[in-house]
């Protein structure tokens, strides 16, 4: 199952918003403030997200270190998957909330045709953390995936 994923941003975006989402990113990282945190949220969730799952994503990303957020950018900004997307042999659920707007519908549709027999399921109303806005949703998604598979 890939949740709301990308062939790396490499691979899935435009070069100019791979730089721009690494630039706000290692600026939010320096600098971290409640704004820049709620931003960063709003990219998240859908507008109807509940406000208690918005208040605790918050309080994580001012929790966050800069160290490891430099880190992390520097390890999956660059990446491009497509190369491995047709050697993926295995039952595939690609999941996407179709309100995403981090890992939008061109980027769902891009990796559910590199990957040969994937099923691509997208939740309405849903955003880019749709296992936390819409758990009920997203595990019987999953669920009915996994029971239509062969024993």
């Amino acid at each position: 199952m890939l949740a709301s994923a990308y062939a790396g941003w490499g691979g899935s975006l435009a070069p100019e918003e791979v730089e721009r989402r690494v630039k706000l990113a290692l600026r939010d990282a320096e600098r971290p403030s409640e704004e820049a945190a709620r931003d960063f949220v709003a990219t998240l969730f859908s507008a109807d997200a509940p406000a208690e799952l918005v208040e605790h994503q918050v309080a994580m990303i001012l929790e966050a270190r800069p160290a490891t957020t430099k880190a992390m950018l520097a390890r999956f900004a660059p990446v491009d998957l497509r190369p491995v997307l047709p050697r993926i042999d295995v039952p595939t659920l690609l999941l996407y909330g179709d309100a995403d707007i981090r890992a939008p519908a061109p980027v769902a549709e891009a990796l559910h045709a590199g990957i040969r027999g994937s099923v691509l399921v997208r939740l309405p109303g849903i955003g880019h953390c749709g296992h936390l806005e819409a758990p009920k949703q997203w595990n019987a998604e999953v669920l009915a995936f996994l029971r239509a598979q062969p024993a």
